[in-house]
């Protein structure tokens, strides 16, 4: 079932997280955060719609990080429910694919919670300080990609982020498979 998120909450905080990586270390929001701002993903490995857009995720990635952004995947998934996302597969992908962020296991689903996340893949886009600015899609794409050259509307949005401080006004929802919760 496909879920999409809220609009932006402009100005809305980040929220603190150390949550393990790929790599092995411990990594959190301080070492994460970009002088120009930051982009915090959730995203998984076995989501069609992350599978669709993964190769123009890496992509924007290596461009927004160039431009001084912060960049940072998270899986929160339950991975006992969802093999494909466990941390040893996360690494597998990291590596395969050549990962140029952090991708971090939120084993509690704490942080997912605190972000509100919804859907994978769901980005949050916030300036230098820290204030949420970016709420949408990563372009046009659904569980199959759009055409190669549809509007690279996450990574305009961090550029105008990076020079303004603002993201835009408008803003279409990102749209993804649901976050598999645990079962409380």
């Amino acid at each position: 079932m496909a879920v999409s998120p809220p609009v932006c909450d402009f100005g809305a905080p980040w929220h603190p997280f150390a949550l393990p990586g790929t790599d092995g270390a411990i990594h959190s929001l301080d070492d994460i955060k970009g002088p120009r701002g930051t982009l915090v993903m959730f995203i998984c490995n076995h989501c069609p719609y992350v599978q669709s857009v993964l190769d123009r995720i890496l992509r924007d990635a290596v461009e927004l990080q160039q431009a001084g952004i912060g960049v940072v995947a998270i899986s929160a998934n339950d991975a006992s429910a969802y093999p494909e996302d466990a941390p040893d597969r996360m690494k597998a992908l990291a590596e395969e694919r050549g990962f140029t962020f952090p991708y971090l296991h939120d084993e509690t689903q704490q942080v997912a919670r605190a972000y509100g996340a919804e859907c994978t893949p769901d980005f949050f886009g916030y300036n230098a300080h820290g204030q949420l600015q970016y709420r949408g899609r990563l372009d046009a794409s659904g569980r199959k990609a759009a055409a190669p050259d549809a509007r690279r509307e996450l990574f305009e949005a961090m550029i105008q982020i990076a020079k303004t401080g603002k993201g835009p006004q408008d803003q279409v929802p990102s749209m993804g498979c649901s976050i598999k919760w645990k079962n409380l």
